[in-house]
């Protein structure tokens, strides 16, 4: 039997073991850092409190109890073995046969890492969790200031990035502020929350038509949202953002712009772009390496009509991970490889509730259709019936009651979160901090 070593359990993955879990040939381990399965599409309503982390992950055993030849392992990969075919992992040393990189991507700072504990990004349920204690705590910090100045500090939120991601949780935001909070505090008015949305480029939600871009901006202006692009952050602390020769000033800022492909590139040969993507063959194969694949946000993969890289979907990733195990099951047959083309079957992107932008090969949709497509687009490539159901239920009571259930806050010292620490009202009180 051959092993099939797969490396990262996100859709690309997911996709490559679930195909040949089927087939008895073959032995799979999966290795992921994590032992569950997450649905980052829906992880910013886990950062508003809309969704629980249990509604948008899946134990990775779970979806493959029922096949023998699939071993699933939590542990870390370390580096990768080209000429002896090994996974060196935090634990073992793992021979393959053939083996898949699917790990993904984090965010990118530019260089700027220090960012990172001023402005988290949005990737693990980790992070979602703690923006939403950030956001939550800066509407408690409001509520208790006695200045005003530091009043509209707490309630003034920046989101970088103007991709689906910073254009979903800054609508998310607005509308979470001016409608599902709005009686719940007393001595602030929340109608008076700030969310500014920062984008480098000429315009949000790039990858979308211009058309789709300038309804999904009158979209977030009518929420709230000042949209602010061809604005280029310089530099982040914890009191706000430098945007060129602007300063905005917020206690909460939130990072989606840039991405980075995994480490494990670097043990890899072949070219790497400056998002640390590496280039890969037209049957996802690396270079003078047929027995690696890397799909997903870790390859630098062109399409073959327009010619222009791929960008970072899930629906990249789930139809190269389907190819490389068709690849790999004609290869261990001796039949020839299928190169990879992908069909595009649109995108979405929400804001806020009973609005979004559906794109479909010429068809533009927006408004309250749009939002049901996506809804309906996001429920079907959920894993799980029982998430779904429960997704289903609370997306529901949320749009009949206008009421949003996950709203703890879960930091337990401020020194985890330097922006979330109280802004002293030094005038009044210089007592030195005992931290």
């Amino acid at each position: 039997m051959k092993n099939i070593v797969i490396v990262g359990a996100g859709f690309g993955g997911l996709s490559v073991a679930k195909t040949l879990c089927r087939n008895n040939s073959v032995e799979v381990t999966l290795i992921d850092e994590r032992n569950y399965h997450l649905f980052i599409p829906l992880l910013y309503q886990v950062a508003v409190g809309a969704l629980s982390p249990d509604d948008v992950s899946i134990p990775i055993r779970s979806v493959f109890a029922r096949y023998p030849n699939v071993k699933v392992l939590k542990e870390a990969v370390d580096s990768i073995d080209l000429r002896n075919r090994r996974v060196i992992t935090c634990v073992r040393a793992i021979s393959y046969d053939y083996l898949v990189l699917a790990c993904g991507a984090r965010h990118a700072y530019f260089g700027n890492d220090d960012w990172e504990q001023y402005a988290p990004g949005l990737k693990t349920l980790e992070q979602a969790l703690e923006i939403r204690d950030r956001i939550l705590d800066a509407f408690e910090q409001a509520e208790a200031a006695i200045d005003d100045v530091i009043k509209r500090k707490y309630l003034s939120f920046v989101v970088v990035g103007g991709g689906p991601t910073g254009v979903e949780l800054s609508g998310a935001i607005a509308e979470m502020a001016h409608s599902v909070l709005r009686k719940d505090f007393r001595n602030i008015d929340l109608q008076t929350t700030k969310v500014y949305l920062v984008e480098a480029g000429p315009r949000i939600l790039a990858s979308f038509s211009e058309t789709s871009s300038k309804q999904a901006m009158r979209d977030l202006q009518a929420l709230g949202v000042e949209v602010r692009t061809s604005l280029a952050v310089t530099h982040v602390d914890a009191g706000g953002i430098q945007a060129l020769n602007e300063r905005i000033d917020a206690g909460t800022v939130i990072w989606a712009a840039g991405v980075r492909a995994s480490d494990l590139n670097r043990f890899l040969d072949g070219e790497i772009d400056r998002q640390g993507r590496i280039a890969i063959e037209p049957d996802l194969s690396v270079k003078n390496h047929s027995d690696v694949f890397v799909i997903g946000d870790q390859a630098y993969c062109l399409d073959r009509k327009t010619h222009k890289p791929l960008g970072g979907l899930a629906s990249v990733a789930m139809q190269q991970g389907a190819l490389v195990a068709h690849n790999i099951l004609a290869g261990i047959k001796g039949q020839s490889r299928r190169q990879f083309q992908y069909y595009d079957r649109g995108q979405a992107a929400t804001i806020g509730k009973c609005r979004a932008v559906v794109e479909v090969g010429i068809f533009k949709i927006n408004g309250f259709l749009a939002w049901i497509i996506w809804l309906i687009i996001h429920i079907w490539f959920l894993m799980g019936g029982v998430n779904r159901i429960a997704i289903i239920l609370k997306w529901f009571w949320i749009y009949i009651a206008n009421y949003q259930m996950d709203r703890i806050i879960l930091a337990k010292e401020w020194r985890f979160y330097p922006a979330l620490r109280p802004i002293r009202k030094y005038k009044e009180d210089k007592t030195p901090s005992k931290e």
